[in-house]
């Protein structure tokens, strides 16, 4: 009796005090709401200057959230069109890329299909209006604003196009951007797909393309996962299903409540569950593609190559508040079969200034995949094929940061009505000569690392007043290094070549015509495509 007592005790202690920190909680979310607003209303009837509240409000919620991670944000009615475009890569507009140079804007792409690119629209046109509203001064975020609204609306754009203005007008749409711009056979008897984002259907586009594929009798497939920031979680879910049995276990998720806790598992019949498949991931590829790829390799179902993935492992919901914002919050962290979190920076703990670090190397856990092998948690999904990524030249950043490349595509579009197919054009020693000519008097200076390590040497070397013989030295090491950059256009002249092959490409081709040209010179696809055509190797590293 006396023991039945004291676990009933113990039950009754547990529930007031449970009881009580609810309502210490309660009151202290009326408190702070009291002062907050307190505070605004202050402001309001005192502040020695007009205040915007809309503005005042926003930026206290912005600083409120920046406490949080990155990703909880909270968006008012002005900006929803944006969330459609993160969340279902959709919005009404005319579905083309812009970019800025200096004070103008100039469309970069427009996407096929749509509104600018059937209106006649192309790569190059300075864009001078928008609706009788001068884009002169504005910058690309400020012109892509009046770009885009209501679908079915009339939109007028003029720009200007080798010096003669043109004006066209057209209708808006609601565009759906191309989560898979490009798929089709590499290395003869193998499928490649590229897949941008996990907006909606993005998995009944893939099981599409690979569908198509297979007719092809593939032996083999490519899903490149680089540079691919995530999406819908179930698109993710839908592309496992693909290459994996129905109810096996692709991810879980938990939260702060049991709603926000579930687990996701494939629910149709899988196509092909034997095919071998490499996965292609690097630094940018996050959350849902962390998710397809993460999970088919603790499935032990596909090979991982490329980098280290980003380490996304937190969820969202976009939550309606008033007035018809809206607020993105994290609301769980999702876990792969194995029972990994792969999220690689803990937000919930800062240093002393207030940063949030990457959780530490001796805190990471191991896991075991569905054969044994050894994966870890805590920062992002580790290639099973890692390969050391190319950096540009500091050349090459220069002339695509000064967009001389972008420029000569365009001067070189006009001069040229046709080139061949977009897996057979080639930049040729004299195509390359013409644009090294067209260069001759655009600035394109830029510093190098060399340059950048030697200046740092010479001013320590300064301030330790060293030898006259030691300074001159390294002048003389500065000079050489200048001169020694006169010869970059060349010297980088293969990974300038490519650069100036995809800009050219695009623009008789479109983005599908961009993959495929480069496809063709991509390291991390030819290493792929040799393992596919290694499949004793392959099966050797699922079994390890």
């Amino acid at each position: 009796m006396k023991k039945v007592f004291v676990i009933l005790f113990s039950f009754l202690v547990i529930s007031v005090t449970a009881q009580e920190n609810k309502i210490d909680r309660s009151f202290e979310l009326s408190k702070n709401l009291e002062i907050f607003s307190s505070v605004y209303k202050t402001l309001y009837t005192t502040y020695v200057d007009d205040i915007n509240e809309g503005d005042l409000i926003k930026t206290a919620i912005d600083a409120m959230l920046a406490k949080l991670d990155p990703y909880t944000n909270y968006y008012p009615e002005s900006d929803l069109e944006d969330v459609k475009l993160q969340l279902l890569g959709e919005y009404g507009g005319i579905g083309a890329l812009i970019h800025q140079k200096g004070d103008s804007v100039y469309i970069s792409e427009p996407y096929e299909g749509l509104p600018a690119y059937e209106a006649g629209l192309k790569a190059g046109d300075l864009i001078i209006e928008v609706n009788g509203q001068s884009a002169k001064g504005k910058n690309s975020d400020q012109v892509r604003e009046i770009l885009r609204g209501q679908a079915g609306s009339t939109i007028t754009v003029k720009v200007k196009r080798n010096e003669e203005e043109k004006t066209f007008s057209f209708k808006r749409k609601e565009i759906t951007l191309p989560n898979v711009p490009y798929s089709g056979i590499i290395g003869e008897d193998l499928g490649y797909i590229k897949l941008n984002e996990f907006t909606k259907n993005a998995a009944n586009n893939v099981l599409s393309a690979f569908n198509n594929l297979k007719k092809e009798n593939i032996k083999g497939l490519i899903l490149d996962l680089r540079g691919n920031g995530g999406g819908l979680l179930n698109e993710a879910v839908d592309i496992v299903n693909i290459f994996v049995d129905k109810g096996q276990v692709v991810v879980s998720t938990k939260g702060k409540t049991q709603e926000k806790s579930q687990t996701f598992r494939t629910t149709k019949k899988v196509v092909d569950k034997d095919i071998p498949v490499v996965v292609l991931v690097d630094g940018s590829s996050a959350s849902a593609s962390e998710i397809v790829a993460g999970s088919l390799q603790d499935i032990d179902r596909a090979v991982i190559m490329g980098q280290r993935s980003f380490g996304k492992g937190l969820v969202q919901n976009v939550l309606p508040l008033v007035y018809n914002s809206q607020m993105k919050v994290t609301v769980s962290k999702y876990y792969i079969p194995s029972g990994r979190c792969i999220q690689a920076i803990d937000y919930s703990h800062r240093d002393s200034l207030g940063r949030a670090n990457k959780i530490n190397d001796s805190l990471r856990t191991a896991f075991k995949t569905r054969n044994g092998r050894v994966v870890y948690d805590g920062y992002g999904i580790e290639p099973d094929i890692a390969i050391e990524p190319e950096y540009g030249s500091s050349i090459l950043f220069s002339l695509v940061g000064k967009s001389l490349i972008f420029d000569y595509a365009t001067e070189f579009a006009r001069k040229h009505k046709s080139i061949p197919s977009a897996k057979d054009f080639k930049i040729t020693d004299e195509i390359y000569d013409d644009f090294v000519l067209y260069l001759k008097n655009k600035d394109y200076s830029y510093t190098t690392p060399t340059e950048y390590s030697l200046k740092e040497l010479l001013d320590v070397a300064r301030k330790d007043k060293c030898d006259e013989d030691i300074l001159n030295q390294l002048d003389a090491m500065k000079l050489k290094i200048e001169d020694d950059k006169k010869n970059d256009l060349y010297k980088f002249k293969d990974e300038i070549s490519e650069v100036l092959l995809s800009e050219i490409v695009v623009r008789y081709y479109n983005q599908k015509g961009r993959v495929e040209a480069y496809i063709n010179h991509d390291p991390e696809v030819k290493q792929a495509v040799n393992l596919l055509h290694d499949i004793k190797k392959y099966n050797d590293i699922l079994k390890k």
